[in-house]
C-alpha cells in the first residue's frame, strides 16, 4: 500500500489511540509513550509499502510498537524496575488480544446486554442515558446511591465476565 493513499492515512489517523494505549499499557509513562508513539509512526510510514490491504493493520502497527518498546527498554535496562523479556512478551500478548476486534466485543456486549434480567438492563439504560446520574437514578427508584452504585458494579462486572466467556469460546481474548 501506498503511504500517501488515503486509504493508509485514514488506517495510521484512526489508529492512533489504540497504538497509544497499547504502547501506554506497557511503558505507563506518557511522555515516553508519546515518544514510542512517534517512533512508530515513522516506521509505520516508512514501511507502508509493506502493508498489505485488507490485512488487520492494528496487528501490524502493534508489532512495530513492540519493536520500539523492545529499544526504549534497552535503554532503560540500568533502571531497577523493569521487567524481563518473558514478563513484557505476555503483557505486550495480552494487550494486543485486548484491541483486537473491538467490534466483535461490542456484539457480544449487545448479546450480554439481552441476557441480563429486566431489571438490570433497564438500570444500565437509565445509566447510560445522556446527563444521567447515579443520584438521578437512586432518587427515582427510591434507593440510597451507594444501592445503585453496587448494583451497577456488579451488572457491570457480570457483562464483563460474559463478554470475557463469548470471546474465549470464540478463540480469541477479551
Amino acid at each position: 500500500m501506498e503511504r500517501d493513499s488515503e486509504a493508509f492515512v485514514t488506517l495510521l489517523t484512526e489508529s492512533q489511540s489504540a497504538i497509544y494505549a497499547y504502547i501506554m499499557s506497557v511503558v505507563h509513562d506518557h511522555a515516553k509513550a508519546k515518544d514510542i508513539l512517534q517512533e512508530t509512526n515513522l516506521t509505520l510510514w516508512r514501511k507502508a509499502e509493506q502493508f498489505e490491504e485488507g490485512t488487520a493493520f492494528k496487528s501490524w502497527a502493534f508489532r512495530s510498537a513492540y519493536f520500539h518498546i523492545l529499544n526504549f527498554r534497552r535503554k532503560m535496562k540500568r533502571d531497577k524496575l523493569v521487567f524481563d523479556d518473558d514478563v513484557l512478551d505476555y503483557l505486550v500478548e495480552r494487550q494486543e488480544e485486548r484491541f483486537n476486534d473491538p467490534e466483535k466485543k461490542i456484539e457480544h456486549l449487545q448479546t450480554c446486554m439481552s441476557e441480563l434480567p429486566e431489571n438490570q438492563k433497564h438500570l444500565i439504560e437509565e445509566r447510560y442515558k445522556p446527563r444521567a446520574s447515579v443520584q438521578q437514578i437512586a432518587k427515582s427508584l427510591n434507593k440510597s446511591e451507594a444501592a445503585v452504585s453496587q448494583s451497577l458494579f456488579r451488572i457491570r462486572a457480570a457483562l464483563q465476565k460474559c463478554i470475557e466467556g463469548k470471546m474465549q469460546r470464540e478463540g480469541g481474548a477479551a
